[in-house]
């Protein structure tokens, strides 16, 4: 009995518009990003965010596709919140660029303070479902390609969102193994300086995009 791995053009297209949407350095990857230099939680965090992914993608093939996108009011409310939580993070990402670490002979000066797996869950899950790009791209945008492949009733959309959550769990699984092994590596003041600020300018700057968008 033979296994063959679902290569339809409707898997590899799913897979490669995920892949192409989630590269982009977001909210949800600087937050693995983060965990990864911080060597907590990270296998969890990747876990949380593939499954979130998932089932954003499922709300997207299964129900928002059909039902035409988020409605003004939903998607004005999903906008506000994410424009609040990107300053709130962006501020804090800020005040730990402005002031870092200071530079101690023990190592164990640099590390943060330690994170539970609740508090790993529900972060991992805030920066996956309160960005409303993971909304407008994850959910709407591969929900709505989705339909392309929708030959009289055929499979095809579902097959799309599995390339797509395919994607997502190569992404994600491959992010986690490099930081997990370059974690150690950059581990320094200089590199957290950097990050902070490159997170809270990423931060604000999809915070003005979203105010703007709603003008």
């Amino acid at each position: 009995m033979s296994f063959a791995l679902p290569v339809s053009p409707a898997f590899l297209s799913g897979m490669v518009l995920s892949l192409s949407l989630i590269m982009a350095i977001g909210p949800q990857n600087a937050h693995v990003l983060r965990m990864g230099l911080q060597r907590q939680h990270l296998a969890l965090t990747v876990a949380i965010c593939v499954l979130a992914d998932v089932v954003l993608i499922a709300l997207g093939v299964f129900g928002l596709a059909q039902l035409g996108g988020l409605s003004d009011k939903l998607h004005g409310a999903l906008v506000g919140a994410g424009v609040l939580f990107l300053a709130v993070y962006g501020w804090q990402a800020m005040l730990r660029f402005l002031r870092p670490a200071p530079v101690s002979l023990d190592a164990a000066a640099l590390q943060p303070p330690a994170m539970t797996r609740r508090q790993a869950v529900l972060s991992a899950l805030a920066f996956s479902w309160l960005n409303p790009h993971a909304w407008l791209d994850t959910a709407v945008l591969i929900g709505t390609a989705s339909l392309a492949y929708g030959v009289n009733g055929g499979p095809g959309p579902a097959v799309f969102g599995l390339g797509a959550a395919t994607g997502s769990l190569l992404w994600f699984v491959g992010l986690g193994l490099a930081l997990f092994w370059l974690g150690r590596r950059l581990n320094s003041v200089a590199v957290w300086r950097a990050l902070d600020g490159l997170v809270a300018l990423m931060m604000w700057g999809t915070a003005l995009w979203l105010v703007l968008s709603l003008i």
